[in-house]
C-alpha cells in the first residue's frame, strides 16, 4: 500500500495543481455551509466571511508556486502583488460558490464515475505516461485507474477534484452558452494569418522634403495647440533622494569558494566517483541535472569561448578541468562530436554567494535598517562603509544606478506617503541590491507651461504641415505612375530608393513598412500591379506597388475550421466568464479588512503579555 501511494504521489500533486490553476476550486478550509471559520476574519464577500486561515492558505499556495518558478527571492513589492492576487482569487471563488448554490448546481456520483473513466484532469491528459503517439490513450488511463484503486487517498483526491470541477464546468456552460462565431468572422481571421502580399515601395520623409522655413508656426497656433492638448504636458510628482546600496553580487571570496568547489568536483571524478551521482549532488543547473547533466546538442556560437574551446577539442569521454564562464564553472564531458555539432554533459557550479556570505549580507542589511531608524543616512552610511549617491524617483519612473527598479521606494514615497523630506526609508530589496534612501525634496505633479514646451509644440505643428505637403506631392507622383511613368522612374527623379519586400501577411513586421499600420493595410487593398497610397505612417508617406498577392487557401481553411472555431469559442467563453465575475464583484458587497486585521495582530504582538500563571 505504501509503495502504491508513493507511486501515485506525482499524480495527486498534478491533480491538486490542476484544480487550483483551473480557477474552479474552492476548498481552502471552508465548511459545508460556505461560512469560514478560524482565528478571525480578514474580510467578507456578500454573506460569506473570509477567515484568515482561508486567506493564508490561498496566499501560501500562490507564494510557493511563484517561488518555485523563479530563481531570485520574492521581493516585498512582489509579495504585495501575491497578497492581492490571493485576495482576488478567494473573492472570485466565493462568488462562484455562491452562484452555484443560488442556481442549485450539483454533481451526482454517476457523473463523477463517468468523468473519472473518460476525462482525466488536463495535467494528466498531456502526460506522456497516458499518451500513445502523442495522443491521449484511454486504455493507459484505465490501466492506471485499476492500479490506483488500491490507494484510497489517491481516489479521494481524484473524487474531490471532480466534485469541485464538474459543478463549475456546468456553471461555465450556462454562462457561456450561445457563443456563436460566424464563418465570415473565422474566414477573416484566417485571411489575416495566411493571405500574403509582396510589394515594392518608395518612402518620402516629410522632414527631408519640406524645409522648416517653408512652414512657419505662429504663437497663436502654439497657444491653441497647448490648450487643446494640455494633458500631453503633464509632469509627475517627483522626489529628490540620496541613497546607499549594498550589492548582492558575489564577493571575491565567493568566487574563490565556487572555484574550489568546482575543483573538488573534478578531483572526485578523477578518483572514480560517478558523473551521474555528482551531477545530482553538486550541479546548480538543475534542468540539465534531471537529464544526467546532458545539454541539448550545440554548435559553435552557442556558448562562451572558453566553454566551446573545451567542447570542440576535448577527447571524447574525457572530463575537463573546471572551465570558467561569466556565470560560473563547468566540469565538462564530451559525449560525441560530429562535424560542427557537440553532445556533452556538465556539472555546473554557479558563481553565487555562499551561505555564510549570504548571511553576512543579510546581517549587514538588518544593521543598516536599524541604524536608519536612529541616525541620518550620512551617519549610517559612514558606519557601514557605504557611499551616498543622489538620484530622483518619480511617480512613473523609479530606476536607480546599482539598484535597478526601486518600485518599493516609489510605493513608500508616493502611495504610502511616508517619504517626506528628511525621512529615511526602511531597507528595500531588489534582485541586485539592498538599498535605503533619504528624501531631500519633493515636487507635486502638474503641467509644464506653454513657454516650457513652445519649441516642442512648434515642432509638432510644423511636422503635421510638412506631412500634408508631402501627401500632396505623393498624390501627384501616384497620378504620374498611373499614367505613363514607372515607380522606378519617379523614384529616380525625386532621389529616393525603391524597396522590395519578401512575402508577408497582415500580422507580420515588414522592414521599412512596419506592422499593423496604414501601409500594411494598403498593401492588401489592391491587386497585383496596382499602385496603393499615398498613406502616412508617422512622418513618412508611402507609395506602394503590389508585386504579388497570394490569397488564403479556402480549402485549407475549411479543413482547420473546427479547430479554429473551438479555439476562438474557448477564448470568447473565458472573456465572458471574466466579465461575469467582474459584474458580480460590482454588485456584491465586498469588504477587504486585511490591513486592519493584520495591523491589530501586530499591535497585540507588541503589547506586554500577561504570564499564564498570573
Amino acid at each position: 500500500m505504501m509503495r502504491q501511494m508513493r507511486e501515485n504521489t506525482k499524480w495527486i500533486m498534478l491533480i491538486t495543481a490542476a484544480a487550483f490553476v483551473a480557477l474552479m476550486v474552492f476548498e481552502w478550509g471552508m465548511d459545508a455551509s460556505g461560512q469560514s471559520g478560524g482565528a478571525g476574519d480578514v474580510g467578507r464577500v456578500g454573506s460569506t466571511n473570509v477567515s484568515v486561515i482561508d486567506y493564508q492558505n490561498v496566499y501560501r499556495n500562490l507564494y510557493d508556486q511563484i517561488s518555485r518558478a523563479q530563481d531570485e527571492p520574492i521581493s516585498t513589492a512582489q509579495n504585495r502583488e501575491i497578497e492581492d492576487l490571493a485576495w482576488n482569487e478567494i473573492v472570485n471563488q466565493i462568488l462562484i460558490q455562491q452562484e452555484l448554490d443560488r442556481r442549485g448546481i450539483r454533481v451526482s456520483d454517476d457523473e463523477i464515475r463517468a468523468a473519472v473513466r473518460t476525462s482525466p484532469p488536463e495535467g494528466l491528459r498531456d502526460d506522456p505516461a497516458f499518451q500513445t503517439e502523442g495522443q491521449f490513450d484511454p486504455e493507459r488511463w484505465q490501466q492506471f485507474l485499476a492500479s490506483a484503486a488500491q490507494d484510497p487517498f489517491f481516489l479521494q483526491q481524484l473524487e474531490q477534484y471532480y466534485r469541485d470541477v464538474i459543478p463549475r464546468s456546468k456553471l461555465v456552460s450556462q454562462l457561456t452558452s450561445g457563443v456563436f462565431i460566424s464563418d465570415e468572422r473565422l474566414w477573416r481571421e484566417f485571411q489575416e494569418q495566411n493571405e500574403q502580399a509582396e510589394v515594392s515601395f518608395i518612402a518620402l520623409s516629410a522632414d527631408a522634403r519640406v524645409a522648416d522655413s517653408e512652414v512657419p508656426v505662429s504663437r497663436d497656433e502654439v497657444e491653441s495647440y497647448y490648450r487643446e492638448n494640455r494633458d500631453d504636458f503633464a509632469i509627475p510628482a517627483a522626489a529628490r533622494i540620496r541613497f546607499v546600496a549594498m550589492t548582492k553580487a558575489p564577493t571575491a571570496a565567493d568566487t574563490v569558494a565556487a572555484e574550489e568547489r568546482a575543483q573538488r568536483v573534478y578531483e572526485r571524478l578523477q578518483e572514480g566517483e560517478s558523473f551521474t551521482d555528482l551531477v545530482d549532488l553538486e550541479s546548480d543547473d538543475r534542468q540539465s541535472a534531471a537529464q544526467g547533466g546532458e545539454l541539448p546538442p550545440f554548435t559553435r556560437g552557442a556558448w562562451p569561448e572558453a566553454f566551446e574551446e573545451a567542447a570542440f577539442n576535448l577527447p571524447i569521454g574525457e572530463v575537463s578541468e573546471p572551465i570558467r564562464t561569466p556565470t560560473g564553472w563547468h566540469v565538462l564531458e564530451v559525449l560525441s562530436r560530429e562535424d560542427d555539432q557537440v553532445e556533452a554533459r556538465h556539472i555546473f557550479i554557479s558563481l553565487d554567494r555562499t551561505t555564510d556570505s549570504e548571511i553576512r549580507l543579510l546581517t549587514r542589511a538588518d544593521s543598516l535598517e536599524t541604524l536608519g531608524r536612529n541616525v541620518t543616512l550620512d551617519e549610517a552610511a559612514s558606519r557601514m562603509g557605504l557611499s551616498v549617491q543622489e538620484g530622483e524617483i518619480t511617480e512613473d519612473f523609479a530606476i536607480l544606478p546599482g539598484v535597478g527598479n526601486a518600485d518599493e521606494a516609489q510605493t513608500w514615497i508616493f502611495e504610502e506617503g511616508e517619504g517626506a523630506p528628511g525621512e529615511v526609508s526602511p531597507v528595500f530589496e531588489t534582485r541586485d541590491a539592498f538599498y535605503m534612501l533619504e528624501v531631500t525634496g519633493q515636487s507635486r505633479s502638474g503641467f509644464l507651461s506653454v513657454d516650457d514646451v513652445a519649441g516642442e509644440i512648434e515642432a509638432r505643428i510644423r511636422l503635421e504641415q510638412k506631412v500634408e505637403r508631402t501627401m500632396e506631392e505623393a498624390r501627384g507622383l501616384r497620378d504620374d505612375i498611373r499614367g505613363s511613368a514607372t515607380l522606378e522612374a519617379v523614384a529616380e527623379r525625386i532621389g529616393v530608393e525603391v524597396n522590395t519586400t519578401e512575402p508577408f501577411t497582415r500580422l507580420d513586421f515588414v522592414p521599412g513598412l512596419g506592422n499593423r499600420n496604414a501601409a500594411i493595410g494598403a498593401a492588401f487593398s489592391r491587386q497585383s500591379g496596382d499602385i496603393a497610397g499615398p498613406v502616412r505612417v508617422g512622418s513618412q508617406v508611402f507609395l506602394i506597388r503590389i508585386e504579388d498577392r497570394v490569397e488564403a487557401d479556402r480549402e485549407m481553411w475549411e479543413i482547420q475550421k473546427p479547430f479554429q472555431r473551438a479555439q476562438r469559442t474557448a477564448q470568447i467563453r473565458q472573456e465572458r466568464l471574466d466579465r461575469w465575475i467582474d459584474g458580480l464583484r460590482e454588485v456584491t458587497l465586498i469588504r477587504d479588512n486585511r490591513a486592519e486585521y493584520f495591523r491589530m495582530v501586530e499591535q497585540q504582538a507588541d503589547r506586554p503579555q500577561i504570564p499564564l500563571a498570573f
